[in-house]
């Protein structure tokens, strides 16, 4: 297979709130070239988004806002509705805190990706996607949107003028559609170390995955998610990097 160009690690960070913390965030800053991090709205603080900034900063990651639903009790991953125009107020206010660390840090938040429920919401939901990219805009920077490819996320982020990334999961189960499975289906979650780490190599080479019916699914993707929160996800990270370097694949963050 042909190297279709570099790709770009991200991971879910931050994603703790107070005393309590889900992910190895200075682990995983080793590795990864981008970093999700949580705005307080499904999980994250003042001080959490402070300290995860000035770790990857110090360390060259790429900071990226992670908005969600306002849903601290669910971790965002319960479905709401959330009207547009307020919806769009909170994607520009999560975006507008994070911002405050990154800049004292000596970054800045370079991109966007939506998390979980809204996530989920947004690869078919024309009217919700509005309302994200409408955030992005309102926040004051034109800053890419990271999503599913083909989701109407990146449509909406194209049409406003917005750089559409898209972005694969190696371990999570696709539909022969190109979407995620639902989390509560059987396989959706792919835990095996030595799989994720064989569709990390197949995603980045071929632009394909094979679907949970087993199928051959076209997912072209510039980023690559790494979740933080599954047991050894530090370690496997670091596998995954490791096979792409090994087979020739550049790592580079996209923004």
């Amino acid at each position: 297979m042909t190297v279709t160009g570099p790709v770009d690690l991200n991971a879910d960070l931050g994603e703790g709130f107070g005393r309590w913390r889900l992910t190895d965030d200075e682990g995983l800053l080793s590795v990864v070239t981008s970093a999700n991090v949580a705005c307080g709205f499904h999980a994250g603080d003042a001080a959490t988004m402070r300290r995860v900034c000035e770790l990857a900063a110090a360390r060259g990651v790429v900071i990226g806002a992670q908005v969600s639903y306002r849903d601290l009790a669910g971790f965002g991953r319960r479905a709401m509705d959330v009207p547009s125009a307020e919806l769009t107020a909170e994607v520009a206010y999560q975006i507008g805190a994070l911002e405050v660390f990154a800049r004292a840090a000596g970054a800045r938040v370079a991109y966007v990706k939506p998390h979980g429920a809204l996530y989920n919401r947004a690869v078919r939901d024309e009217e919700q996607a509005r309302a994200v990219v409408d955030g992005v805009l309102l926040a004051g920077a034109r800053l890419p949107v990271l999503g599913l490819p083909g989701s109407r996320l990146l449509e909406a982020a194209g049409k406003a003028g917005l750089r559409a990334v898209p972005e694969a999961f190696a371990d999570r189960a696709y539909t022969d559609e190109g979407t995620l499975v639902p989390r509560d289906r059987e396989g959706a979650v792919v835990s095996d170390p030595e799989t994720v780490v064989a569709r990390s190599l197949d995603l980045a080479r071929s632009g394909e995955v094979t679907a949970l019916s087993g199928a051959r699914v076209r997912v072209r993707a510039r980023s690559l998610c790494l979740h933080g929160d599954t047991p050894g996800a530090v370690g496997l990270a670091r596998r995954v990097r490791t096979k792409l370097a090994s087979a020739g694949v550049p790592v580079e963050a996209f923004a």
